[in-house]
């Protein structure tokens, strides 16, 4: 009798090694602009991309908009299959931080609720043969459908024990389940909706990174690199793929961030209001009605001089509270555009 502990087959490859060290940059850098917390925006925001994605790589049909009408409880026309994928969907990623993602009644509970209403066991692994068919074409056959708790016992028995860099380890479980197909339907998302768990588990900034509308933009290699693993009977390949959606997932997320910065309500105002002179902290708060400095600070000062869009003077006194605050050049041009000026 084999007691070797199971190792699904892959290699760490050059191109690996340099997405990791991108990824913990961006990761770093991230951290660097928001203090370690997680912006705000991110939250509903990306959620919600990562919903959209993530269904419409399976074939809904509903827009972004759509699918925040639906989750705000208004009337949405749409194929009723379609709003419940939805709302499972929504259900689901709101869970997520309570699962264990080693844990196989916790993996049948994550099934039960994205694919509630949905299929005729949710929750249930699958008791027939199933495959991958794209058009005409058969691209992949999963195992018998006896091997199918067995193989997702040694997969997450795996998953809890590997010492490998988790990156790596959730793509390869990533690939590992999809190649098992465990479900009757709803493996693709339960894939993505795992590897997230996994993610999220390692830095919580990755329950909010939708890497999955990267995944959506780059559908037809997604199903390439799935189908160029089957063959090399390895996850290599697979692995470099998701290494890299998610490098791109991060770095978008920056360049949000960034752009955030000068598109919020709050640094509108206040641009606005420094726009004729330089004026004091007090003088600020009164023309942006404001009584409380921390949400003036945190709301409008912060992200407004982060961005370079304003600098404090020279104090004409040695006191603090006569510092003021001006547009920079940077900021009088966003002014501009905000107005419309020339």
């Amino acid at each position: 009798m084999n007691n070797t502990p199971y190792k699904p087959p892959y290699r760490i490859t050059p191109a690996i090694l340099h997405s990791i060290e991108q990824i913990g940059e961006s990761l770093g850098q991230i951290s660097a602009d928001t203090d370690g917390a997680v912006v705000p925006h991110l939250r509903r925001g990306n959620r919600l991309k990562t919903i959209q994605a993530s269904l419409e790589i399976e074939g809904n049909t509903l827009s972004l908009e759509q699918v925040t009408a639906v989750l705000s409880g208004k009337r949405v026309l749409g194929q009723p299959r379609e709003l419940q994928e939805v709302r499972n969907a929504f259900a689901a990623y709101e869970t997520l931080t309570q699962w264990n993602p080693t844990s196989p009644a916790d993996l049948l509970a994550a099934h039960a609720v994205l694919m509630a209403d949905l299929v005729d066991s949710p929750g249930r692994f699958r008791s027939g043969s199933v495959g991958i068919r794209r058009g005409t074409d058969v691209i992949h056959v999963a195992p018998p459908a006896d091997r199918v708790p067995f193989l997702i016992k040694e997969l997450l028995g795996w998953q809890e024990l590997t010492g490998e860099h988790p990156l790596v380890a959730s793509c390869v479980f990533h690939y590992e389940f999809e190649f098992i197909h465990p479900f009757e339907d709803g493996n693709g998302r339960m894939g993505r909706l795992l590897q997230t768990l996994l993610l999220s588990r390692w830095r919580p900034l990755f329950a909010l990174i939708p890497v999955e509308s990267v995944v959506r933009d780059r559908q037809q290699e997604y199903y390439a690199v799935l189908g160029q693993a089957d063959q090399a009977a390895e996850a290599t390949v697979f692995v470099e793929f998701m290494l890299a959606a998610i490098l791109q997932a991060l770095r978008e997320t920056l360049t949000s961030d960034q752009e955030s910065d000068y598109q919020s309500d709050q640094v509108i105002r206040l641009l606005n209001c420094l726009k004729t002179m330089p004026c004091g902290a007090v003088a600020l708060m009164t023309q942006l009605d404001l009584s409380h400095r921390p949400t003036f600070r945190k709301n409008y000062l912060h992200p407004a001089l982060k961005a370079g869009l304003i600098e404090m003077t020279q104090a004409d006194t040695p006191r603090a509270r006569s510092q003021k605050y001006r547009l920079t050049p940077n900021g009088k041009q966003q002014a501009n555009k905000i107005s419309g000026d020339s």
